[in-house]
């Protein structure tokens, strides 16, 4: 909950000269809704793309508050982030929840970026890997191979997001090999090697390198 509208564009404006020329790079910048039409217009013409940082997967109806896929459609917008830890934490956005999202956006030719990860409580008690596998079996049900390898996965660990703290490499290379893993056994290791998998949780300049390198860490989550 950042950015008015004239902040918004003021920063895609910036951002798009700063990449101008940058290839093989996906950049997609999870834009509040009131900035959503004017940062669509913003970032035309270069490699940047919108994302919704939530949505309700009904079309229309008595949902008041709620943003539905064809309004975001209609502005242009193609990407959206399902189950963000601060939504898990402050709305309730269950796994199924998120699965219900998913398969929507899915159907809808919309790209579903699909945060999991643990509480601190859960990390210490070393739970990651159980929390992550229930988040990866439930919020990825009912999709078919094709649908799945449209679905970028990010592994952000609760105990990271604004704490300052950061999962180490190893750590982080650790938990997004195991949910490969995980979509490999729902829809196969072909699928699995082509979804892409990305970390967040206090990324920034002096560390992003070193996830990058890892082999099963394609980006990240900022």
């Amino acid at each position: 909950m950042n950015k008015t509208n004239a902040d918004a564009v003021a920063m895609l404006t910036e951002l798009k000269a700063a990449v101008a020329g940058v290839e093989n790079v996906g950049i997609v910048i999870g834009a509040p809704f009131t900035a959503l039409s004017d940062a669509v217009k913003a970032v035309e013409g270069s490699n940047i793309k919108i994302a919704a940082q939530n949505m309700y997967p009904k079309a229309s109806g008595a949902y008041t508050g709620e943003v539905s896929i064809p309004m975001l459609k209609d502005l242009g917008v193609t990407w959206c982030i399902i189950g963000h830890s601060e939504r898990r934490t402050y709305d309730n956005e269950t796994n199924e929840k998120c699965n219900k999202k998913i398969v929507k956006l899915i159907h809808n030719d919309m790209v579903p970026v699909y945060c999991c990860g643990e509480t601190l409580t859960q990390f210490e008690n070393g739970e990651t890997k159980k929390v992550v596998e229930e988040q990866i079996r439930v919020g990825l049900a009912n999709l078919c191979e094709k649908c799945i390898s449209k679905v970028v996965i990010a592994y952000e660990p609760v105990w990271s997001i604004g704490t300052g703290k950061n999962a180490s490499k190893e750590i982080a290379q650790d938990v997004c090999h195991f949910i490969r893993k995980e979509v490999a056994k729902l829809y196969g290791r072909k699928v699995a090697n082509r979804v892409i998998i990305q970390y967040g949780g206090s990324v920034k300049p002096n560390n992003v390198r070193e996830y990058l390198t890892q082999p099963d860490i394609d980006g990240s989550l900022l």
